[in-house]
């Protein structure tokens, strides 16, 4: 799968393409067609591509299919191969670069779509979401809290006890999708409204015996700051996630 990846961004329409979807994510094929200098059926064969790498991931939102920037693949080649000395240097580059160069938009339509391949069960993956003993190994030391029923509370807490996100249960369907309401309550998101985290956990349509994890992250029209940490830390989760339940680790730095 990596000799995917590099392959796909060895081309620069590809990077340009997923330029403009970390520029601006959820774009229409005609959309992604009007900055670049190449046919239609070009730029479809291109998004193909970056899909078979699991770069690129689809939604159908009305009529439309928007596309948007799948960045656990990259994230899990950076975990490989970026040292663990130099990535803190490195997050902190990227959350300044992200903040500097962030412009609203108020579309209502999904934002930020994550995707991974997991060789488990739906309910493992189920049970890894919702089991604070679980949680506490891929979602940064943090365990989740809740009765898992409609409306009630749930809330992340840190090893020393400190709440670093609540909201409530909004929609839940074990093992295939629950749906949160998301209020972070560290640094600069702490005053901000709740935004909406979106679990879908799917059998994977051609392999048997993976599952396949998709988490999209919207309505954070009034909570960018939010917006812009889990951009950086949703993928670190699912790679977390993935390493758990495949390999009984916790992710590391290599």
């Amino acid at each position: 799968m990596e000799n995917e990846i590099f392959k796909a961004l060895a081309d620069p329409s590809r990077r340009t393409l997923l330029d403009l979807l970390y520029k601006s994510d959820g774009q229409s094929l005609s959309e992604l067609c009007v900055p670049l200098a190449m046919t239609r059926f070009g730029v479809m064969k291109h998004l193909h591509i970056l899909e078979e790498a699991g770069l690129v991931t689809t939604r159908k939102v009305g009529r439309e299919k928007l596309h948007y920037l799948n960045s656990v693949p990259i994230r899990q080649i950076y975990d490989r191969w970026v040292s663990k000395y130099a990535e803190p240097w490195a997050l902190e580059l990227t959350s300044l670069k992200n903040e500097l160069e962030r412009e609203p938009d108020m579309e209502q339509k999904p934002r930020h779509v994550n995707q991974i391949a997991i060789k488990a069960a739906p309910e493992q993956v189920w049970r890894a979401i919702t089991d604070p003993a679980k949680t506490s190994k891929f979602w940064y030391n943090c365990s989740i809290q809740s009765n898992w029923e409609i409306g009630s509370p749930f809330n992340l807490k840190n090893p020393e006890g400190k709440v670093q996100a609540e909201g409530t249960i909004i929609s839940i369907d074990p093992p295939h999708k629950l749906v949160l309401s998301w209020r972070m309550l560290i640094t600069d998101t702490a005053g901000e409204k709740p935004s909406r985290i979106t679990w879908e956990i799917d059998p994977h349509a051609e392999l048997n015996g993976v599952t396949l994890v998709t988490v999209i992250h919207d309505e954070f029209d009034q909570a960018l700051h939010t917006a812009n940490t889990l951009k950086l830390g949703l993928p670190i989760v699912l790679s977390g996630l993935k390493t758990l339940l495949e390999t009984g680790s916790t992710l590391t730095s290599q």
